[in-house]
């Protein structure tokens, strides 16, 4: 049997236009009260679990922990569909970024976060509007605050479009900038973007000093946010999903397995998810079959079709966004990641902390409340 993608009241799809309603006064999901700005604080790869983990050196975080405050992200659990999901309070089978990578309307394998060209344009693959648009519509001011790097990213155009973009080299720089903004008058929308735990797990895995040395960073920064904070404001803290560490002897070379790659054209997707594209007059049941027969002890595998069914990509997929998801999906439940041994570059091969599946360690991510949000 497929698990869910959503089995909590609350996800990322509920969090900014439930923000968005409370600077206006209105009912909402989340059941805020009117505030006047409400800033909504992401921490890229901050899973419930590993905070629980970590809970002495995030006092201020851990301390609101627990079950009513511990939400799905939604699935994949891949930085590029959790923040679109987040920033248009729609599922990926609305807003259409479905995967790190997968088969654009070209035909080619493009990188969500990365592959933006005229061929994948911003403002039309991901098809949804942005809270950001509602709002500066609506006469709410929004911000954005992130990297500067990313300022000009095709994945910013797609997923933050709408909102003023403000850099920050550092995760203190950002964190100063929301308490400037703060001091605007009027009511506004800010996100604010945290890169450095999901660095850091990727480069060391989340179990690592250096991933709790900047959750301790986090922590502190957050407390001297809610510290400051006006009787009007309110901040969110929550995360785009989960991590898991994958130690070298969980990678598994698929294609030391000639079955698993029969009748199939290309693999896309991430190490924790594969999106399989078969041959023209293959059969995706037969590939599915096939790789649950190698791969079902330790992984879910499930056709689009089947994958659909189940809600993975939310409960409507639309008819134009169905051909980007793979013919088959092979999500991973154990401590593994796949890789192809022929890749000369032994692309992601270095990675210790991965996500992308639908474990609870990468899809239970915290919704913390602070000032006037509580």
């Amino acid at each position: 049997m497929l698990p869910a993608a959503f089995t909590t009241p609350a996800s990322l799809a509920t969090v900014l236009p439930s923000c968005l309603a409370a600077v206006q006064g209105q009912e909402n999901a989340l059941g805020l009260r009117p505030l006047q700005h409400a800033v909504v604080v992401v921490v890229d790869g901050l899973g419930a679990a590993a905070l629980r983990a970590r809970e002495g050196h995030a006092r201020t975080l851990a301390s609101r922990l627990g079950k009513t405050t511990t939400i799905d992200a939604g699935f994949p659990t891949t930085t590029a569909a959790a923040l679109a999901t987040l920033t248009t309070g729609t599922t990926p089978g609305e807003h259409g970024l479905v995967g790190y990578r997968v088969r654009d309307d070209a035909g080619r394998l493009s990188n969500q976060l990365s592959g933006w060209d005229e061929r994948m344009d911003p403002a039309t693959w991901q098809r949804s509007r942005t809270v950001f648009e509602r709002a500066s519509t609506e006469g709410v001011a929004a911000y954005a605050v992130g990297v500067p790097a990313y300022a000009d990213s095709g994945f910013t155009h797609a997923v933050l479009r709408g909102a003023e973009f403000i850099g920050g080299r550092t995760m203190a720089d950002r964190f100063d900038a929301v308490r400037e903004i703060l001091r605007t008058p009027g009511p506004a929308l800010t996100y604010l973007y945290v890169a450095e735990l999901d660095q850091a797990a990727h480069a060391r895995g989340w179990e690592s000093p250096r991933w709790t040395a900047e959750l301790e960073t986090l922590d502190g920064l957050v407390a001297q946010l809610a510290a400051s904070l006006g009787p009007a404001h309110g901040v969110l803290v929550t995360a785009d999903h989960g991590i898991v560490d994958i130690p070298e002897s969980g990678h598994v070379l698929y294609d030391t397995a000639p079955e698993l790659l029969e009748g199939v054209e290309e693999i896309a997707g991430e190490p924790r998810l594969l999106h399989l594209y078969v041959d023209s007059g293959a059969s995706p049941e037969e590939v599915a079959a096939r790789w649950n027969a190698v791969e079902g002890g330790r992984s879910w595998v499930a056709t689009r079709a089947e994958a659909i069914a189940a809600g993975w990509f939310g409960p409507t997929v639309d008819p134009a966004v169905a051909p980007r998801i793979g013919d088959v999906l092979v999500a991973a439940r154990k401590r593994i990641a796949y890789y192809d041994s022929r890749d000369p570059q032994r692309t992601g091969r270095s990675m210790i902390g991965q996500h992308g599946s639908l474990t609870v360690e990468e899809t239970r991510v915290p919704l913390l409340r602070f000032g006037a949000a509580v």
